[in-house]
């Protein structure tokens, strides 16, 4: 018998259909949460107070959750026990996987509970990227579910040059467990066969299968002949939840995962600017980058998906502060006189945007643009460079602007430019860029003043630095570059000494320099 508990106000109310069961006072949070409970014997018709008690504690836990669902057999061969060891021996492990973890899990336990799918599934990002949604392999799979472009494509995940969709949580998610369910009755309805499939495609699976029955064999996971990594993917997913299910008596301290929720997918819509996205919802845009890292640009993406993951806590003052944003204000907009020389694709590197984008805004089919006319082109609202890096990275930035209270300014003068100028105070063009938020072709206005700090020191807090020789290849521009190693266009031009952004050559060799994280 299943009960629902509700915790209102402090107070526990057990309900079956329209009936109270029981009800008891403890110490609990305004907010009502929603838990389930099932009765020790199936005989009885109530749930004691003792049983309310006990699971109210456990299931604030979202690791115990977890662990009281499991519902895969117990496997216990020797690549089980090798798995399970190792984790026994590097507990760090965990503890690094449930920071990543905390945010998403929650999440993904809700979509596999209302998909009734089996709850250790919630482990496979484990397995797959450690919970790391950035996290990219050598056969071009991506994020959290480590799903290929190919499964991406078929199962509905949009990857563009906005967007990629294999890093967004609800995406990939939806996509994993739509391929999970697509394969489980494919491979007979095993979860062995399904979770195996899963790493190395259907048709391998079904082809093991089909030689090991033509041959008279036993054709269960464990007796057929598959590639090691494919091989050890399900003793590794069953080691760990073993583990997690069995944490106390293996003596293992898991760092408890809140058991409410931490994100919530909010429907925007059209596209919004991320810098205005995080001022709606009060919160800073490294916060914002975090829990949404499928986002590549300043903005959302032109045609969808209209998506933006926010905190659970800040969803409702987002989504009201946002009724109030009209559509056109969404994104900035600029009005640009085409000069002699420009082309489509220059204009968009320009204002780091799509050409698709500069067509569909002003009805240009083809590549035709008259000098003298104009274009209205959507731009970022603050800093563009904020929204193409990652969370560390801009981290790194502010820690750089924090570590340098010597703040000064400059006064712009007639003649000047900011070559003239970074010369001049002996710092870089970039540095200049970046304190006042400028483009490399912005242009100065005598008497105002520009923000310098001479002391800036480059910080570094994802790992250690690189250096890379990159030869330009036809077609490239510093923005594709710059995004392509999740550096800034700014850093380029500095590290590369280049008074023109746009004055690259196919052959010619740009110094890189990028992080180990």
């Amino acid at each position: 018998m299943k009960v629902n508990l509700f915790i209102i106000a402090g107070t526990i109310v057990a309900v079956t259909g329209c009936q109270t069961l029981q009800t008891s006072t403890v110490q609990t949070d305004n907010e009502p949460t929603k838990v389930a409970l099932k009765a020790k014997s199936k005989k009885s018709a109530t749930v004691t107070l003792d049983e309310i008690e006990e699971q109210v504690a456990e299931v604030n836990n979202l690791w115990l959750r977890i662990s009281k669902q499991m519902s895969l057999p117990t496997v216990d061969n020797a690549l089980v026990m090798q798995y399970k060891q190792w984790y026994l021996d590097n507990p760090k492990h965990l503890e690094i996987i449930t920071q990543r973890a905390s945010p998403f899990l929650y999440y993904i336990v809700e979509q596999l509970e209302e998909r009734n799918l089996p709850i250790e599934l919630a482990l496979l990002p484990i397995v797959e990227s450690g919970f790391d949604p950035l996290a990219y392999s050598s056969s071009h799979a991506s994020g959290l579910w480590q799903l290929t472009p190919q499964t991406a494509l078929s199962f509905g995940v949009k990857t563009n040059w906005w967007f990629d969709g294999r890093q967004d949580v609800a995406s990939s998610t939806k996509a994993a467990l739509d391929l999970l369910q697509y394969l489980y009755p494919k491979m007979d309805n095993n979860w062995f066969y399904t979770i195996a499939a899963y790493n190395s495609g259907e048709g391998r699976l079904l082809n093991a299968i089909k030689r090991n029955k033509a041959k008279g064999k036993a054709a269960d996971f464990w007796s057929l002949s598959l590639p090691k990594e494919t091989a050890h993917y399900v003793p590794q997913l069953l080691a760990l939840a073993d583990v997690i299910k069995h944490a106390d008596k293996y003596g293992i301290t898991l760092t408890p995962i809140e058991n409410t929720p931490q994100i919530e997918v909010v429907n925007i819509e059209s596209q919004l600017d991320i810098n205005l996205a995080a001022d709606l919802a009060q919160i800073d845009i490294v916060d914002l980058k975090a829990i949404n890292p499928g986002l590549k640009r300043w903005a959302t993406a032109p045609q969808g998906p209209h998506q933006l993951i926010v905190p659970s806590d800040k969803a409702a003052t987002f989504k009201r502060a946002l009724a109030t944003i009209e559509p056109e204000s969404r994104i900035n907009w600029v009005r640009y006189k085409i000069k002699s020389g420009d082309s489509i694709s220059r204009i968009a590197d320009q204002f780091e945007t799509t050409e698709t984008l500069i067509r569909s805004s002003n009805g240009i089919k083809g590549n035709n643009i008259i000098a003298g006319k104009f274009l209205i082109i959507p731009v970022a609202i603050k800093d563009p460079d904020l929204a193409t890096m990652t969370a560390d990275q801009i981290l790194a930035r502010k820690a750089v602007v924090k570590s340098s209270p010597n703040k000064q300014t400059y006064t712009i003068k007639s003649g000047d430019s900011l070559w003239k100028i970074a010369q001049s105070q002996q710092v870089s063009v970039a540095q200049l860029m970046k304190w006042n938020n400028l483009k490399q072709q912005s242009t100065l206005t005598v008497g105002k003043n520009l923000v310098i700090y001479p002391n800036e020191v480059t910080a570094n807090t994802s790992g250690t630095e690189k250096t890379v020789n990159y030869r330009v290849k036809s077609g490239d521009s510093l923005a594709r570059i710059a995004t392509k190693y999740k550096v800034t266009v700014a850093e380029l031009i500095e590290w590369n000494s280049l008074q023109n952004s746009k004055l690259i050559q196919p052959g010619q060799i740009l110094k890189l320099i990028v992080t180990n994280s």
